[in-house]
């Protein structure tokens, strides 16, 4: 049995990177559906889902919300609490499967940490959670290999593409149009977004079309 999957999430004004891109309602609903990718991923995997809101919102999943309070401490108040293993997963990594949680999971280490693109944490599974406290922000993922050093605690690095892809960037996109298969996939599509080459061959993407009910002057 997989263990509970903590799930950080701001519902509201989320991913504000993408506002070149995405109005505020539209990169709500965005978050909503790359959350729902990651907790159809964990159900998979046969984990249970809990999300971790800065904010109330409604959800048929097990949610703590948090307020005032940073990822940082959000989550190190409720690791001491944990009863068994634990993994935490971010809410933007709408390409994660099953296969790939439960690749996590099956770790001999005392722990495994699944890194992001510049120096993040996307991914951390601890199978003695009371034992560990999280430092997200800046080169994440170095500080919590140190951390693990500190504690004695075995750790394995997992290489997993599709854990590896965070959604932050306008750039992000073009993985999530190409290997997305999910609601956010599905989202961006509904919204008109689409895959373009340039001249140099380079891959970008771009909204064809407005989102339904919109006009213009």
């Amino acid at each position: 049995m997989c263990p509970h999957a903590l799930i950080p999430y701001k519902p509201v004004n989320p991913k504000t990177r993408l506002s070149c891109l995405l109005d505020q309602p539209e990169r709500e609903e965005f978050a909503r559906a790359m959350l729902a990718d990651v907790v159809d991923a964990v159900k998979d995997a046969n984990c249970t889902p809990v999300i971790v809101a800065s904010e109330l919102y409604d959800s048929e999943d097990t949610q703590i919300t948090i307020k005032d309070a940073d990822l940082n401490q959000s989550l190190n108040e409720l690791l001491p609490q944990a009863a068994g293993p634990i993994i935490i997963i971010m809410a933007d990594l709408p390409l994660a499967t099953g296969p790939d949680i439960t690749r996590v999971v099956s770790t001999k280490s005392d722990m495994a940490v699944v890194p992001g693109r510049g120096g993040g944490t996307n991914v951390i599974f601890l199978k003695e959670p009371t034992r560990f406290h999280v430092d997200y922000y800046g080169t994440s993922f170095l500080k919590h290999r140190k951390i693990a050093e500190e504690t004695g605690l075995t750790c394995e690095v997992i290489d997993s593409f599709r854990l590896h892809t965070d959604i932050d960037e306008k750039e992000d996109l073009v993985e999530l149009l190409i290997h997305g298969t999910g609601r956010s996939r599905a989202y961006l599509g509904g919204l008109g977004f689409g895959l373009v080459t340039d001249e140099k061959g380079r891959v970008g993407v771009e909204r064809k079309k407005p989102p339904i009910g919109s006009f213009t002057s």
